[in-house]
């Protein structure tokens, strides 16, 4: 016994030397005592455990936070797997990142009852002015670091919403684009807006945070406890205690209340992770985090033209009255009834972020479409935190590659998927949407004979769900089944195959192995190059995106013709040099210099110099005699024959040749009868073909309007298009406003629909070369005039340059993906949308504007997504969409 003693003093003697040897070179005596000892007038109290709580949680949030950095990514092709690394295969990475998300929560809520708290007390009074300012800029640090945090997994919900918060920063005057550029790193979300935000929330944020949590902690030292809300706050009266035991106490409680909290809500109710963002879903619904609901519900009472007012303007007052409150409040009563208005303005304050929080979450819940979308969303996202974690591959070039063999049937199965408008509604990789299911195993339900039937005969489910029948081709029908088969593997991700070899004329086999006619040595139908260095160009083409404006293999799209055409009279040497410093005319079409070494751009001009000609370029502008020979050894068949001239023209799907003065089949163009073809002209003009059709025969928007005038008397028809029933205003449709003349012309056009002969071509002139019979294969007759009359050898639109702002415009329309629906540069439109060509190009830009923010019944039901956008960025898509040429007979 008298042993034991003897240790014990032994090691707590050994023990006071060390501490007393630590404490001589680190002064650890006088820290502790600073820190444990301070004086608390009045005694502990529970209200005073709010500061310590935020202090710990963020010591909690840089643990947790350091532990996934770790594993993390900054990049837009790895961030997302890192995450799911994260969460699906670190040990108890999920665990992790659960406490992380949830600590930001926490972290908002405390620090808003620790403000509430020293408000209430009134614990900023006497000489604490600046103790208040240094806790109010750490709360906006907090903030930011919730919205800089919110972007870093990259999937859906973060991309959308961060999307949405950008755009918002964009508003603010003459410094709002060039803030929301600076946050980006560019015009739209990537890479460099990850790297932005990683480095603001890791290093730039938190280091500021702790120069604050430091400035904060050593005023609160020289100005002291302020007490209970009795004490005077610069002479207190109260018997002071010490913050060591009671205090310390208490706020570790409370410390440890919010790890077991924090811990059960990680544990149980993990947080998920939605699949990697995907700025092509048009259809996702974005919602920020809980504490910035306030503010996006806020946005919806305001116009784009008082939007300075709701983002800059009234919360930049708001922002000022809160730094300034010591200042405003300056008696030193504390009192809470003793201070009606700064309590009554707090509690107004309060009680509408409440408030615009509950009515946004109501909002969502009464609207079906949005509540359907949201719910799908959750689902969604549900269901990929559960899946298998499938690890990205990469190529040397840093680009993704499925994990499974390439199969050339599932690349062009895709893109037949994505040509006719699928994705629109199924979603860009078939696992669906809101307005249609998955198609992840449907090729285990039906067979391809099954298939093939559903999308020329949709069923009765299909119908109600607007879904149209499609007419394809049995390689297409292939194709597409062996697409839906990969549909939820790694092959899914193929890149879709160019469909320019079934859009291009029939080419004598012959032809391809030697090159045929107006075509380089080991070409083939589609322009692939047999030669190494067209090989290499070819890949040099597809890296740098040229397919975006110049269509596959330099086809063409939209107003930009085949790069064939524009390369026809240009040497190599002058090739070489336009590639590498763009001219201005290629510059305002926002073509960027291609820096490479010489002998890249040498491959570069090689593939140029392969690709093959096609059909499309006859349209857009070949030369004839060029045309003629490129097109020679196409059969009469696929609608290409000699004219007088020696030139070609294609023919009009679905109406037959008829004979030219030498004999040779040929497509012709109707005479126009006059009141019917103003009237097409009218029915176009007035956006009528953007819901009925350019034949008006229908779309899943509108029903078709063949045979109306059978139904309906010219005298009922006029009053209809004045007078929509409620059945035709609940579609959308809207009163015709025109005057008499046009409603004649109108009524005409609509009553001639499906009668012999309609001859309501929409050109002004038949071609010159036309005879005045047109016979229709298949087609009903004033559909067929009507096509040929559009389509055949008609002149193509003259299209004008882009301005700068349509230019950007079109960026932000491709950014967008409103392709994914409205087609290729929005022209033509797909099963999905109309094009806006013609249609929506010739509204007048403050309808557009409007139309944007506030969307019409059909474009509603239409599933057209909101748009989140700000007004500079409406102001150059609507000028991109005016930008689009109109058809010769629009008015």
């Amino acid at each position: 016994m008298h042993d034991e003693v003897e240790d014990r003093a032994s090691q707590k003697k050994s023990t006071n030397r060390f501490y007393n040897w630590f404490n001589e070179r680190t002064g650890i005596n006088s820290v502790m005592h600073a820190s444990l000892d301070e004086p608390v007038p009045g005694g502990a109290r529970l209200a005073y455990v709010f500061g310590s709580g935020l202090l710990f949680i963020f010591i909690s949030q840089v643990i947790t936070g350091l532990c996934l950095a770790l594993y993390y990514v900054p990049s837009a092709e790895s961030a997302h797997t890192s995450v799911a690394y994260i969460t699906k295969q670190v040990a108890a990475g999920q665990f992790l990142r659960s406490l992380h998300y949830y600590g930001s929560s926490a972290m908002i809520i405390v620090l808003l009852l620790h403000f509430l708290q020293t408000f209430i007390y009134g614990s900023f009074k006497g000489r604490r002015e600046l103790l208040w300012i240094s806790g109010a800029l750490l709360s906006f640090l907090v903030l930011g670091m919730g919205f800089t945090g919110y972007l870093l997994p990259w999937d859906q919900s973060a991309y959308f919403a961060t999307a949405v918060g950008t755009n918002i920063v964009g508003e603010v005057p003459f410094i709002g684009q060039w803030l929301t550029n600076m946050l980006r790193g560019g015009d739209t979300l990537g890479t460099l807006t990850l790297s932005r935000f990683y480095f603001a929330h890791v290093f730039l944020i938190p280091g500021m945070i702790f120069l604050f949590i430091g400035l904060h902690v050593a005023l609160f030292r020289k100005a002291g406890a302020a007490g209970p809300i009795n004490e005077d706050p610069v002479d207190p009266k109260l018997p002071p205690e010490s913050f060591y035991p009671r205090q310390v106490v208490m706020d570790m409680a409370f410390a440890l209340l919010i790890m077991v909290g924090l811990g059960f809500l990680a544990y149980f109710h993990p947080v998920q992770l939605g699949p990697i963002a995907d700025p092509s879903n048009t259809k996702f619904v974005p919602r920020p985090e809980w504490y910035y609901l306030p503010m996006f519900e806020w946005l919806k009472f305001w116009s784009s033209r008082m939007e300075v007012f709701a983002v800059v303007v009234i919360p930049g007052i708001l922002a000022l009255v809160f730094f300034l409150i010591p200042f405003l409040d300056r008696s030193l009563e504390r009192r809470p009834w003793r201070r009606p208005i700064p309590m009554l303005a707090v509690c107004i304050v309060l009680v509408g972020m409440v408030f615009l929080g509950f009515k946004s979450h109501l909002d969502d819940l009464h609207d079906h479409s949005v509540a359907i979308q949201l719910a799908f969303q959750e689902k969604q996202a549900e269901e990929y935190t559960k899946a298998p974690f499938v690890p990205r591959m990469e190529s040397a070039s840093g680009l993704p590659v499925s994990t499974a063999p390439a199969d050339p049937l599932v690349a062009k199965g895709k893109a037949v998927f994505s040509s006719n408008g699928c994705s629109g509604c199924h979603g860009a990789e078939g696992t669906g949407t809101a307005n249609a299911p998955s198609l992840v195993g449907i090729t285990r339900k039906y067979a391809l004979p099954q298939i093939a039937e559903l999308l020329h005969h949709p069923n009765a489910k299909m119908l109600a769900g607007h879904m149209p029948s499609f007419t394809l081709s049995t390689p297409d029908v292939t194709a597409l089944f062996s697409y839906l088969g990969s549909l939820g593997t790694p092959a899914a991700e193929a890149v879709p195959a160019p469909l320019a070899e079934a859009q291009a004329p029939a080419v004598e086999k012959s032809a391809v192995v030697r090159g045929g006619p107006g075509i380089p040595p080991g070409t083939g139908a589609v322009g692939t190059a047999s030669s190494s260095a067209a090989v290499a160009g070819g890949k040099i083409f597809e890296a740098q995106s040229c397919a975006r404006c110049h269509g596959e293999a330099g086809a063409g799209m939209g107003r930009i013709p085949a790069l064939r055409v524009l390369i026809a009279k240009r040497s190599d040497a002058q090739l070489a040099r336009l590639i590498q410093a763009p001219d201005a005319a290629m510059k305002a079409g926002g073509m960027p210099p291609l820096v490479a070494s010489v002998g890249d751009v040498s491959a570069v001009v090689a593939y140029l110099r392969s690709l093959a000609p096609t059909k499309k370029e006859d349209v857009q502008g070949i030369a004839p005699q060029d045309a003629a020979k490129s097109t020679s050894a196409a059969p009469a068949s696929q609608g290409i024959a000699e004219k007088s001239g020696g030139s070609s023209a294609p023919a009009t799907a679905g109406s037959a040749p008829v004979a030219s003065q030498k004999g040779q089949p040929t497509t012709q163009v109707a005479e126009a009868s006059s009141p019917a073809s103003a009237g097409r002209a009218v029915f176009v003009a007035n956006g009528c073909a953007a819901c009925h059709g350019k034949e008006a025969q229908g779309t899943h928007f509108a029903p078709s309007l063949i045979d109306i005038g059978g139904k309906y008397p010219p005298s009922q028809l006029i009053f209809l298009l004045h007078h929509p029933k409620k059945a035709m205003r609940a579609g959308g449709m809207p009163a015709v406003t025109v005057d008499d003349t046009q409603m004649k012309d109108l009524v005409a056009y609509l009553s001639g629909l499906g009668k012999a002969p309609a001859n309501v071509g929409a050109a002004p002139s038949p071609s010159p070369h036309s005879s005045s019979d047109v016979a229709s294969k298949g087609v009903a007759p004033g559909v067929a005039a009507d096509r040929a009359s559009t389509t055949a050898a008609a002149k193509p639109v003259k299209q004008m340059p882009l301005s700068a702002e349509a230019q950007q415009g079109r960026v932000i329309f491709q950014h967008n993906r409103c392709e994914t629906c409205h087609g290729v540069d929005g022209l033509h439109g797909t099963v999905a949308a109309p094009g806006l060509a013609g249609t929506a190009s010739m509204l007048p830009a403050s309808v557009l504007d409007t139309l944007l923010q506030h969307h019409s019944t059909q474009m509603k039901n239409g599933n057209m997504p909101p748009t989140n956008m700000n007004s500079n960025a409406r102001k150059e898509l609507v000028a991109y969409i005016r930008s689009m040429p109109s058809p010769p007979d629009a008015q």
